[in-house]
């Protein structure tokens, strides 16, 4: 089975380096059509040149693609709203949204500025939130859709200094599950991926000898299966220096200890609730909105 993008446009956005770089540049490769998104800031968002795009564009074009490149910040809805309209203007449809930007502002919790945490909240969860607005009426109407989230394992299973992003990557997480539901019906897939690559963002954090191991290359190839044609719904995965695996929110069988249950009974039954022996993957009841 070959995987193709021919005839697709992607958003990819934070495209400029990294992850979304490499995302876009392969995209492309296998005939895609990409608007390459990144404001061009620093690390902690601040800033801003359209040069990094700019330069990710014309090696695509340099290798015979097709792509725009957009300076808009994500984490504002104009932004937002204008790489999905020059990517309607050029090509007149959206098949694939990565969303990838991010930002990082790392400090303890006893010393970050709220002001911090809320910077790195519209970043990662608003950016996605507005970025996925903007092309879900497009995706309803073509009947099909491919959008992928940008978790990672700080928000899955937490590290010190980064609340604010372990708490805007999780949210991606309950944001996946919940379109995954409401897109079903027409076609859109949304996916989440959680990598670790070794990226500007991560330089501080992973070790340079493991650099060359851990290339942001190794981790596309999960993030193309997970917006192509083939894609499964609601999937989190794990991707790491070649190293695919699959995450998920599981349930046990617990224990049934009556409505009069007291907060004894839960202590003296604590080791049969927390049993994980058995557990598995439990879909949420859906409730069914206008």
């Amino acid at each position: 089975m070959s995987i193709s993008f021919e005839g697709q446009v992607a958003i990819v956005t934070g495209a400029g380096g990294g992850l979304g770089r490499s995302h876009a540049l392969e995209l492309a490769r296998r005939g895609a059509k990409v608007v390459v998104n990144d404001l061009g800031g620093a690390m902690d968002g601040t800033g801003g040149s359209s040069e990094a795009a700019e330069k990710v564009v014309s090696e695509i074009k340099e290798s015979g693609g097709e792509a725009i490149s957009n300076g808009g910040s994500v984490s504002d809805r104009n932004g937002a709203k204008s790489m999905v309209d020059d990517a309607m203007e050029a090509w007149g449809r959206v098949d694939i949204l990565i969303n990838n930007a991010g930002i990082l502002r790392d400090k303890s919790f006893s010393k970050i500025d709220l002001d911090d945490f809320q910077v790195v909240v519209d970043v990662h969860l608003m950016g996605a939130v507005y970025c996925t607005h903007a092309v879900w009426p497009i995706m309803r109407e073509q009947n099909y859709g491919r959008i992928l989230m940008t978790t990672s394992p700080t928000g899955l299973y937490g590290n010190f200094g980064q609340t604010n992003y372990g708490a805007a990557k999780l949210a991606q997480v309950g944001f996946m599950n919940s379109l995954k539901i409401e897109g079903a019906k027409n076609n859109i897939h949304t996916n989440t991926i959680a990598p670790i690559a070794a990226t500007r963002m991560t330089e501080s954090l992973i070790p340079e000898a493991v650099h060359s191991k851990l290339a942001p290359e190794s981790v596309t190839p999960a993030a193309l299966f997970l917006v192509s044609e083939e894609a499964p719904n609601g999937v989190i995965m794990q991707a790491e220096g070649g190293r695919f695996s699959v995450a998920s929110i599981v349930e046990n069988t617990g224990a049934q200890l009556g409505v009069d249950a007291t907060p004894e009974d839960i202590a003296s039954n604590y080791d049969m609730i927390s049993d994980l022996e058995g557990a598995k993957p439990k879909g949420m009841m859906q409730i069914n909105l206008p």
